[in-house]
This record gives C-alpha cells, structure tokens and sequence, in this order.
C-alpha cells in the first residue's frame, strides 16, 4: 500500500524534465496511420474533425458499418485511456461497436493525438467533459445519425469524464463507463485514498512554483516519460501498464502514456473540480458501469455506482485487471454493451 501511495503523489508532482517533446521515446512504429489493432471487414473508417465550443480542432474517426443501409443509425461517441489516443482502445472499442451496427465516433481529446490544443499534452476535467458533447455536436449533425439516439463509452479516466458529461448534457441518452477512473479523485486523493493533507499541500506548493518557472520562461516544463521500464519491486498494475502501451500491444508514438509525458502543472485543475458531484443527475438515463474483478481501479467503479441512481447496472468481468478492459477482445463484453445500447437509445 505504501509503494502505491508513493506513485499516486508522483502521479500529481509531474515536475521533472524540461522538453517540448520526451526525447526518450521508443519509437517502434513511426508511421502516422499506425493503428494498434485490425480494421474490420465489415467497417469502414474515415478521418473527421470537428471544434468544441472553445474553438479547439479534435480529431477522429468515424467508424461505419458496411451494411447500414440507408436508414438513420443510433450513434456513440468514445475516448480513452486517460493519456491515449484514438489509435488504440477507444478506436479498437469504435470498430467493435460499429461491426454491431451503430454510427461510433473515436476521437483525440484536446491537446493530445491530432487534435489541436496548445501547449501539447495538457488535460482538464473541463476541457476533457466538454470534447464529449463536441462529438455529440458532431454525431447529431450526420444526415445517417438519429440525434435522438446517441451514446457515449468512456475507457479508464475517459469513464469518469463520460459520466460527468453524461450527467450536464441531457442529450446523451445512455453512457457506459468501462475500468473507469475517477480522475480528480486520484490527483487530489491519490490511489485509495491514501494522500494526506500534507502530502496534497506540499504537492500544490510545488506546482505553484512551477507556475512561476513556467511564467518566467514563457514555456511550459514537461513531467517525466509515463511508464518507464518497471522495477521488480512495483506493484502489478504498474507492471500491466508497461505491458500495454510500451509494447506493440497497445504502443503508439502520439500517446503520452507510450513514453511521452503531460505538462508538469497539468494536476492543479483536476485537484478541487471533483468530477463526480451530479453523477445522480444522470438519471433516468441507463449507466453501465463495467470493471474487472482483479482490477486496481475497481473501487472507483463501485463508489460511482453506489452514487448513482437507476436505472444502473454494474458488471464485473472475472479475474480481468484493469488493462483488460483495453484491448482483449474476448474479455471485454461488447454483446452486453450492444444489448444495453439498443435498448435504450430509443
């Protein structure tokens, strides 16, 4: 428990190296349209963009199913990992959903991957909750789109930003959250709850005086490269974490958590802006909230369960970890997913 306290404060103390862009980072495919799994054959893709309403260019994909018809489709929006891009699991969800028939947007969040932002690598609860109703913005506006009919599937600290977004735009009829995190939650808190209000204030001290490093430079340092090679000693989760995005598995060179890094002060918004405070207002609109059974992560699906209100439902898939919930295909419960989707876009 003591080396998992650890790395939740080095998670909020990203203050470390300075560099526009981690120069460290093992590039094991440099090619732009590198995608981390298999297009389906029954799928198409197609690159779009679209602005929030802060006027930030996100980048996507819209992923099709060949034999739609002609008749108007009921739709999802997807983002995740926290640190991802649409190049791995939120576009691997994208081509699952769209093999099963709906309309599925896959996108960048602000400041990551191909959408526009500067600096880059920089993330707000905000900002990340607002890029869901941008594709939602999006999705409405597709002649082969029910507008009345659209969803959202949130992966990791996506899960948490897909809840809040749920919960502030109405026009989101139902939103499933899979390994989720609770993003504010573990910055102000950390892993368990386990930061003290020592450690939190000590924490804010050193990102206000990166702030005024940053100020007097006129730009902005970046923390440390995400998953470095793990040490023996590190607890498991850490060790899955590696084994996904600085692996072929789950690698791409515009992730930061494939061995770039976010912004040193990128903590400071996410420590006093819970992004949970209305998850009840998302009732009566259905949430599915999906976890594995041995994940690290699992008690913030449980708490955001037991907040909400119904209609809810929790599925906790056996003896899956967290990064599960990612990629594998034959783990992760796409036929529930589907179920609850055409159930309740209606």
């Amino acid at each position: 428990m003591k080396k998992i306290a650890v790395i939740a404060i080095a998670l909020m103390m990203t203050i470390g190296h300075s560099f526009a862009q981690n120069k460290n980072s093992k590039k094991m495919n440099t090619s732009k349209e590198h995608y981390t799994f298999q297009l389906s054959d029954k799928v198409t893709r197609q690159k779009i963009s679209f602005k929030n309403r802060y006027g930030i260019s996100l980048s996507g994909d819209l992923y099709l199913p060949k034999n739609a018809g002609s008749g108007k489709l009921s739709a999802l929006a997807i983002s995740g990992p926290f640190g991802a891009v649409k190049e791995q699991s939120s576009g691997l969800y994208a081509n699952q959903m769209a093999e099963r028939g709906f309309a599925v947007v896959a996108f960048d969040p602000s400041y990551t991957g191909e959408s526009g932002g500067e600096p880059r690598n920089l993330a707000s609860p905000e900002m990340n909750t607002e890029d869901f109703s941008a594709a939602v913005d999006f999705l409405g506006l597709q002649k082969n789109v029910d507008r009345e009919k659209i969803g959202i599937i949130g992966i990791c600290g996506f899960g948490g930003f897909a809840l809040n977004a749920t919960a502030v735009d109405k026009r989101i009829k139902a939103v499933v959250a899979s390994t989720m995190y609770d993003i504010t939650r573990l910055m102000s808190k950390g892993y368990n709850d386990a930061t003290t209000l020592e450690q939190r204030t000590k924490t804010l001290e050193q990102l206000g005086e990166q702030r005024w490093k940053d100020a007097e430079a006129g730009t902005f340092v970046y923390g440390p490269e995400y998953n470095k090679a793990p040490k023996d000693d590190d607890p498991q989760f850490v060790k899955e974490y590696y084994d996904y995005y600085r692996t072929p598995r789950g690698y791409h060179e515009r992730s930061v958590n494939s061995g770039n890094s976010w912004t040193a002060t990128t903590p400071i918004s996410f420590m006093n802006m819970p992004i949970l405070t209305y998850i009840k207002e998302i009732s009566p609109r259905p949430l599915l909230i999906i976890a594995g059974e041995n994940a690290h992560s699992r008690y913030f699906s449980e708490t955001a369960f037991q907040n909400a209100n119904e209609p809810k439902e929790l599925i906790i898939v056996p003896n899956a970890v967290h990064t599960d919930l990612y990629d594998k295909i034959e783990v992760i419960p796409f036929d529930k997913m589907d179920t609850f989707f055409r159930t309740n876009l209606k």
